[in-house]
């Protein structure tokens, strides 16, 4: 028998959420995704940290920010070695609400990049889902980079996006469960509120139908996976990135994995567009609590995990 994992990419475009790229070779996905906290995690590792020492020495004289820069190329570039798609690289979280610096940092990536002998179509540059964030794919997008859309819990976020060209947006399943489940505490009951009833799920269809329904080119990468029922219950979606512990369990599992989203069965659906302009994107976010707390938490904890790297660089010079 076919097993889950095998049967998810006839419908979704399976890729790999990890900066651990030994990991994921027997997985076959086709793009890769990484962030600060996942290269943090990687680099720890001893199979990692002579690329680590390597970037270091052959930069060591430029800031320890510069230096973040060559290591993130130096990662999405061995990536890229194995994948034949995409790899996502990040934005420093520190510059999440200046538009004009998330622009110049995702220039200077994308020049790195090409520098290395990657073009820039095999490049998505994340960024938060904040309006400077938006602002700046904008930007990018016009300047022929590719942008993803990360940080993304809210379908306000989710349409300022896509009115502004992003290439793909990764709306976080995970974290929104584990934000509801947290304020139900006790209350909580996994039956009723998992599978095609998680709060996470529940998000991304919804995102899926009113970017099917209107027409948007913006691809729609479902991210963060607590459980591979969150990710079987998102089969269709355009993508989905999947760390390498759920690969494993998907691809161990026999499971029958059925389609649940489709641009056909989207069409028909009564949606009403949102408005996006900067005072209505700023009050429907700020109106969703969980998504207010969630995108400040995440930028918090990538800011965080970027100044570790740095105090890692700099213990190494």
């Amino acid at each position: 028998m076919t097993n889950a994992l095998d049967q998810l990419k006839q419908y979704t475009t399976v890729v790999a959420d990890t900066g651990d790229f030994q990991q994921f070779v027997q997985y076959k996905p086709r793009d890769a995704t990484t962030n600060p906290s996942l290269i943090l995690k990687a680099v720890q590792k001893d199979a990692y940290k002579p690329l680590l020492e390597k970037t270091v020495r052959e930069h060591a004289s430029k800031p320890a920010t510069a230096i973040i820069d060559h290591l993130l190329i130096a990662f999405g570039c061995e990536i890229l070695k194995i994948i034949p798609g995409r790899v996502s690289t990040e934005v420093d979280a520190r510059l999440s609400f200046d538009a004009k610096r998330s622009v110049e940092k995702g220039l200077e990536l994308i020049k790195l990049y090409e520098t290395a002998g990657i073009g820039r179509e095999r490049v998505l540059i994340k960024l938060a889902s904040t309006w400077e964030g938006v602002r700046a794919a904008e930007v990018l997008q016009k300047e022929g980079v590719n942008c993803n859309m990360t940080l993304l819990f809210a379908p306000v976020q989710a349409a300022a996006s896509a009115e502004a060209g992003a290439k793909l947006i990764s709306p976080f399943v995970g974290r929104i469960y584990d934000w509801y489940k947290k304020q139900a505490g006790s209350d909580w009951d996994e039956a009723k509120m998992g599978g095609a009833n998680d709060p996470g799920v529940q998000s991304v269809r919804k995102i899926y139908a009113y970017y099917k329904h209107f027409g948007y080119n913006t691809e729609v990468m479902g991210a963060s996976f607590r459980t591979t029922s969150q990710i079987t219950e998102l089969a269709g979606c355009d993508l989905l990135t999947i760390s390498p512990e759920l690969l494993q369990k998907l691809h161990d599992s026999n499971e029958k994995v059925e389609r649940k989203l489709s641009p056909e069965a989207s069409a028909g659906e009564q949606l009403e567009r949102i408005a996006i302009d900067e005072s209505s994107f700023r009050f429907q976010l700020n109106d969703d609590a969980m998504a207010t707390e969630k995108l400040a938490e995440g930028i918090r904890a990538f800011a965080a995990d970027a100044i570790k790297l740095e105090k890692l660089i700099d213990g190494l010079r």
